[in-house]
């Protein structure tokens, strides 16, 4: 298949079948409405494959590793280096990652975007490597334009290559001491909310370790003078090498028509970032949770989205996409095998349609 850019158009969904879906679930074997959310869901993929029998194949995890010039400031609790140690530490199956994706049967691909580390060759890695880290945004852009073209064009190529190989619903995850930071500030721009509002604890600030965060990050929004009119710029700006690969790989896997599931605060800032590049991929969008981190729900709120969980995460990696991963099983699942009242031999409600 032709190779496509992140400004290639996203195609909407098919809203054409959506009676013949909603049809089909009203006819089960339930109350009108009785499976709520997971009603919405199928309705949803069924939408994006165009079919009324929805199937969910080979479904994997992208995890994108970067680290940030911006620790420099003390913005986060640990030191850089725990982004290279948490990626060996996937390679060797033991983060929470590695237990909930064999526990879900989920293909884990772990990409090193721009880690400030060399990994030798192993068969979960992708070396995608833009720069040892980003530079830090309190005293310039974060990358160049040219270094944020090329992150978002390998997320593109990434994904493509997992869609080649047979997946047709693709989760997002990411590692990066100090990505916290970066996604603050790109809310906040993309937002237009106080970055004060938008930033939490990340790994675990005490109070007077998230004032200092928050004024470091005023004074680098200040530096800048960004508006939320051009977002690539924005994420040149503010943005991690593993957030930009993370938006293009979003875009690419909704041009294929792929479900993404979208994880917390660090990987909705790169879907918010996609969304004002191509507003169309938030139709491929299930968001699997919020966040404990302070500014997810704002940022949730803000897409007017609504999480399938609420379980008081904050690791990242993926984690709450991979956990909600069942729920879009199950919606499928039951517009499948769930007989219809016809079926069943089951009197229905006057009123069903």
């Amino acid at each position: 298949m032709t190779m496509m850019t992140y400004d290639t158009p996203i195609d909407a969904i098919n809203t054409d079948i959506a009676a013949d879906l909603q049809h089909v679930i009203n006819n089960k074997t339930k109350p009108l409405g009785a499976l709520g959310t997971l009603e919405t869901i199928a309705l949803q993929v069924g939408q994006i494959q165009n079919t009324l029998t929805p199937l969910l194949n080979r479904p994997a995890m992208l995890v994108f590793a970067g680290d940030h010039g911006i620790v420099e400031e003390g913005v986060s609790p640990y030191p850089q280096a725990v982004t290279a140690q948490m990626v060996m530490n996937f390679l060797a199956g033991g983060a929470a990652i590695n237990v909930f994706a064999r526990q879900h049967n989920m293909a884990l691909r772990v990409i090193d975007s721009g880690v400030n580390a060399e990994f030798q060759a192993a068969e979960q890695l992708t070396h995608a490597k833009i720069a040892r880290g980003t530079n830090n945004f309190l005293h310039g852009t974060a990358m160049t334009l040219a270094q944020c073209e090329q992150a978002l064009t390998a997320g593109v190529e990434i994904v493509y290559q997992e869609l080649d190989a047979g997946s047709n619903v693709i989760g997002f995850g990411e590692m990066g001491i100090g990505n916290t930071s970066s996604a603050s500030c790109l809310m906040s721009i993309l937002c237009d909310i106080a970055i004060g509002d938008c930033v939490g604890r990340g790994t675990g600030l005490d109070d007077a370790g998230v004032q200092h965060k928050v004024a470091i990050l005023e004074k680098a929004l200040e530096y800048h003078q960004l508006d939320n009119s051009n977002p690539i710029e924005v994420l040149a700006a503010l943005g991690g090498f593993e957030i930009a690969m993370m938006v293009g790989a979003m875009i690419g896997a909704a041009q294929r028509k792929c479900v993404l599931l979208i994880d917390g605060f660090i990987a909705t800032s790169a879907l918010l970032v996609a969304a004002k590049i191509q507003p169309t991929i938030l139709q491929y969008c299930i968001f699997s949770h919020c966040s404990d981190e302070a500014g997810h729900r704002l940022m949730l709120n803000h897409l007017h989205v609504k999480p399938l969980l609420n379980l008081g995460l904050r690791l990242g990696e993926g984690t709450g996409a991979v956990l909600a991963y069942p729920l879009v099983q199950s919606a499928v699942n039951f517009l499948n095998e769930m007989a219809s009242f016809a079926e069943a031999g089951v009197s229905e409600q006057l009123n069903a349609s």
